[in-house]
């Protein structure tokens, strides 16, 4: 923060949201599961390139000039804007013919026993099954529909930030061209002929690896908004995955001929249709088809009632790509991870026809607009992380996981029912792991291989989002100052946690002065706020309300943070464990500066609830071996100031440069200089201490921290409570919607979250605290499992999360 005077004399107080010279270098791809694309396509000065605002288009848009033009360069501009590749004609053709439709075909006429009636209609199904799924583009309604709606993203929001850097490592990938010999290899593995032998010149080489965006979903205007910017900035017109969302027929037909594209009905009744395998056969041709065109395509990895939460639609959607890939229809797809950031989402869809019954309707969107053009929701950012290769990535987790960790129900029930006291082991298991014995390519392979793509790309997706100014001011109104705060002391938090956020390369999402950034975030959070004017002092006080919804809002504001902090308040929360155990009543008191923590015992905790959590929730990423998670996590937290290491005698009289007395004992005498490793000095090095101690300039920092992670440990709790109603057995549809519902009536809100709810049935049966058992419908059913069918074993469960829990 910087004080700058005007003119006037007035005194300005601007910050620079960015250390030193530039802003901090965020969305790099993973060096653990992609190296070699660490290098590939990352702008060489991406920091210093700037921002530009896509719904504002002037006549340095457009070809022409004049006073004309200024009055008409967004029609204009529309009108240039270019499709590179579109959809082939002979699409049709294309997917009835490809050997997935024609082997389905033929498998179903085999078991029709020779009818003829089968054999003739399976391509009008296919083809009926292809115009659900996508329609070909229509230009004039294309851009007729873009000149709305940025006429409509400049009166929602005072800007849609867009980096330029981002932008052209985005348009650097898009023009890809592999070297002659990886065509070469491509070819020789996927049996094509060459065309080498002609003596004319080559033609100019075309770009041959196609574009997947990977997305955040936080509103139902996602999809038009990341369409519009590609359409706009030479990208093309993506083909946007529609996810959950119930449309009526005239919308989906509008969203298809807009680039939309739908799962098909019959893979949700793939189990007990009639149709069989021949939707799913369609959907992986026709994403065949799309790669092989270089169609962008882009695949919401959450839903927006859901955040944090891998999707099953995306799920459906990755499986296609990974098979194309897998089989050589394309050599290798480029993977971007897309973050999006609002002040405020425009969230008026999320409650009708995204899971109701009633289906969305054309006039209820246009309704919606109208009701959101009534106030400005703030700024909204789009944020690319760095492209990276699903070959590579395909590649180096098999590599990875060849040998597979041991399941948690062999890791933390015997923690939490207290019937073992050997060392914890370190190995996170795989997620709905295959049989021992399946082959490298069969389809629970690839649905596996799905699963983890889209849990890495999700966090990928949250690491390069940008942090807004709503979301800094909620989480101090909510996790520092719940009972009020002077707008002075907010604004010096501000400036402080701003500050802590860039530290851990995260960028923000604004930039001015830190007095309007802060009366901006107020302005949008006033109807969940009281503000008092004093006075005497010239201040003003800032009350937030004590209602369920006001906590609900701001909670899901500051949501934002928690993949900012989420190794340091992992770690204060097995800090808040471990106190918990030697001090039994001490509440919330601040941090005693003379209690020491060992590093054996701090490290345990912190794998403990490193187990218990899903790493989508907390933003880490899945790859990482948790015992390098824990070592991290215990080096971020001496790093911010929590802890201090603890010295013996012997390591300061050996490192203790002031003068000594004189005696004729050499100090070096008893310092051992031989390259040993042995087991003592292995002990020696996990028995370190800590000293739990108070942060300078960041007072309440541990409190902050455990109360940021707080709603979710606070949200498993209340699961294992749901454990205690008697309705076992129980489909898991029917338990999601029950956990769903009891959430509701214990915090009193009409939105609970979703993502959270399910995720704590997915740890609970990994864990197994449920296990399913079959039964005669599809579905099967969850029961608990025989520890916790006794209220003694249920305690357990709920005391083992409740020590993590900061009220």
């Amino acid at each position: 923060m910087k004080t700058w005077v005007c003119d006037s004399g007035q005194k300005l107080e601007i910050f620079i949201p960015f250390l030193c010279k530039y802003r901090p270098l965020t969305g790099r791809c993973c060096q653990t599961c992609t190296p070699r694309s660490w290098d590939g396509f990352y702008h060489a000065q991406l920091s210093s390139l700037g921002f530009r605002s896509a719904a504002q288009v002037t006549e340095e848009d457009t070809r022409y000039r004049g006073w004309l033009v200024r009055r008409l360069c967004c029609f204009l501009a529309v009108w240039d804007w270019k499709v590179p590749a579109d959809t082939p004609r002979d699409l049709p053709e294309r997917v009835c013919h490809s050997h997935r439709v024609r082997d389905v075909a033929a498998r179903q006429a085999r078991g029709s026993g020779g009818n003829s009636e089968p054999r003739q209609g399976w391509k009008e199904k296919a083809l009926e099954i292809l115009a659900g799924i996508q329609a070909p583009l229509s230009l004039p309604m294309l851009r007729l529909c873009s000149w709305v709606l940025l006429r409509l993203l400049s009166r929602l929001f005072l800007s849609v930030q867009l980096h330029r850097g981002q932008l052209e490592m985005v348009l650097r990938a898009a023009t890809t061209v592999r070297s002659p010999a990886a065509r070469s290899r491509h070819a020789a593995a996927a049996h094509l002929p060459l065309s080498t032998q002609s003596s004319s010149p080559p033609p100019s080489p075309q770009p041959d690896v196609p574009l997947v965006f990977l997305s955040t979903h936080k509103s139902q205007l996602d999809g038009l908004l990341l369409s519009f910017l590609f359409f706009s900035h030479g990208l093309g017109v993506p083909r946007v995955t529609v996810g959950s969302l119930n449309c009526s027929p005239r919308l989906r037909a509008l969203l298809r001929c807009l680039g939309g594209v739908f799962l098909p009905v019959g893979m949700e009744q793939a189990a007990s249709g009639q149709d069989g395998g021949l939707p799913a056969a369609v959907l992986a041709s026709y994403v065949e088809e799309v790669l092989r065109s270089r169609q962008p395509l882009l695949i919401f990895l959450e839903e927006p009632c859901a955040p944090r939460y891998l999707s099953p639609a995306a799920q459906e959607w990755l499986a296609p790509v990974l098979r194309a890939v897998r089989d050589g229809a394309v050599p290798d797809v480029l993977l971007v991870p897309v973050g999006i950031a609002y002040d405020l989402a425009p969230d008026s869809l999320q409650g009708s026809g995204a899971h109701g019954a009633q289906p969305l309707s054309l006039s209820a969107c246009l309704w919606a607009a109208c009701r959101a053009l009534r106030r400005r929701l703030g700024c909204a950012r789009v944020d690319f992380a760095q492209p990276f290769s699903l070959q590579e990535f395909v590649t180096k987790t098999r590599s990875r996981h060849s040998s597979v960790g041991k399941p948690p129900e062999e890791l933390l029930l015997p923690t939490i029912l207290g019937t073992h006291s050997s060392q914890l082991h370190s190995e996170r298991a795989e997620p709905e792991g295959p049989a021992p014995g399946t082959a490298p390519g069969s389809e629970a392979e690839a649905k596996l291989m799905a699963t983890r793509l889209g849990l890495h790309a999700l966090s990928d997706s949250a690491a390069c989002s940008a942090v807004t100014a709503v979301g800094i001011t909620s989480a101090l109104l909510l996790h520092k100052h719940r009972q009020g705060v002077l707008l002075s002391r907010l604004m010096s938090d501000f400036a402080w946690l701003l500050e802590e956020t860039l530290v851990r390369q995260h960028d923000m999402g604004f930039s001015g002065q830190l007095r309007a950034l802060v009366w901006h975030s107020l302005a949008l959070l006033r109807a969940h706020l009281t503000l008092y004017h004093l006075a005497p002092p010239g201040d003003v006080l800032v009350v937030p309300e004590v209602s369920v919804e006001a906590r609900w809002e701001l909670g899901r504001h500051s949501a934002a943070l928690l993949p900012v902090f989420a190794s340091e308040a992992v770690g204060a929360c097995a800090i808040r464990a471990l106190l918990l155990e030697m001090l039994p009543f001490l509440g919330v008191a601040p941090c005693p500066a003379s209690i020491t923590l060992s590093q054996d015992e701090l490290l345990h905790k912190t794998l403990l609830l490193l187990q218990l959590l899903p790493p989508s929730l907390l933003g880490l990423q899945p790859c990482q071996p948790l015992d390098h998670q824990s070592q991290d996590i215990l080096d971020k937290l001496i790093l911010c100031g929590l802890l201090e290491a603890e010295e013996s005698e012997n390591d300061r009289w050996q490192c203790d440069p002031a003068p000594r007395r004189f005696s004729n004992r050499q100090p070096w005498v008893e310092v051992d200089f031989t390259d040993s490793d042995s087991e003592s000095d292995s002990e020696d090095v996990c028995n370190r201490c800590f000293k739990l101690r108070e942060p300078e300039g960041s007072p309440g920092l541990l409190l902050f921290l455990c109360r940021l992670l707080s709603p979710v440990l606070q949200t498993y709790a209340r699961a294992a409570a749901f454990l205690e109603q008697p309705s076992w057995p129980q489909p898991e549809a029917a338990c999601a919607g029950a956990l769903q519902q009891f959430l509701a009536e214990e915090d009193g809100l009409e939105r609970p979250t979703q993502s959270l709810a399910l995720s704590t049935l997915r740890t609970f049966k990994e864990m197994g605290v449920l296990e399913e058992a079959p039964s005669p419908d599809a579905e099967p059913l969850l029961h608990l499992t025989e520890p916790f069918r006794s209220s003694e074993g249920r305690g357990k469960l709920r005391a083992f999360i409740q020590q993590f829990v900061q009220q």
